[in-house]
């Protein structure tokens, strides 16, 4: 029985796009570099950032730190809240809830911004522990996040977690850490990127995964 469940924000619960697009976007005009592609921009979504400025942009330590800042200088204000909750993420958490399913985040977004999309959706009732990034990049990849999040909450049981994300990441973390892993096709990732993960689930909506989580 999956009694624990590791939930992905970023194109999981919510699909931030547009806010990530533009402040994308706003930090690398900066720079003089008019990114437009959706399939440039949209490798933004799920890994840590840092680690997408560089393998995107190609940019050294410094440049990074620099486009972090007027990322945030724009996302902080205006893009965390051009995001959409999911048709349907609501009604399915407060069924697992209800189950008396333990919810836990786990994102490589800062915990503060992720705290501000919960909130902002009224969904911060659900999850009894959030566990992100820090702004400074302490605890960015996926396996740390989850790693930290089954530390601070004393669960030493894998077999009673389950990781649930739409990229490559999250069922790379969750393998690493030895937790089965659920990908869902409604977000950022595609069939063969959660297939060739090793996902050992795989949904195409929010209906199934609600479905899915409520039997296992």
């Amino acid at each position: 029985m999956k009694s624990i469940l590791l939930f992905d924000l970023d194109g999981t619960l919510t699909d931030p796009e547009e806010g990530i697009f533009k402040s994308i976007q706003y930090a690398l005009g900066s720079f003089g570099i008019d990114l437009t592609d959706s399939n440039d921009l949209g490798k933004f979504i799920g890994p840590p950032l840092r680690q997408t400025f560089r393998d995107v942009c190609g940019f050294n330590n410094a440049d990074t730190e620099i486009a972090m800042s007027k990322f945030r200088e724009r996302y902080f204000d205006k893009g965390v809240y051009e995001n959409v909750m999911y048709t349907g993420v609501d009604v399915m958490l407060k069924k697992l809830t209800d189950i008396g399913k333990m919810l836990l985040i786990a994102t490589s977004k800062p915990a503060v911004l992720a705290n501000t999309v919960l909130f902002h959706f009224n969904l911060d009732m659900y999850f009894t522990f959030v566990s992100g990034s820090e702004l400074n990049g302490i605890r960015e990849s996926k396996v740390e996040v989850i790693q930290y999040a089954l530390e601070q909450n004393n669960i030493t049981d894998l077999t009673s977690c389950i990781m649930i994300g739409d990229r490559k990441h999250d069922i790379l973390g969750a393998k690493s850490i030895g937790i089965e892993s659920i990908g869902v096709l409604y977000g950022h990732g595609d069939y063969d990127e959660l297939f060739e993960a090793g996902a050992d689930y795989i949904v195409k909506d929010i209906d199934e995964l609600s479905e899915l989580l409520q039997s296992i």
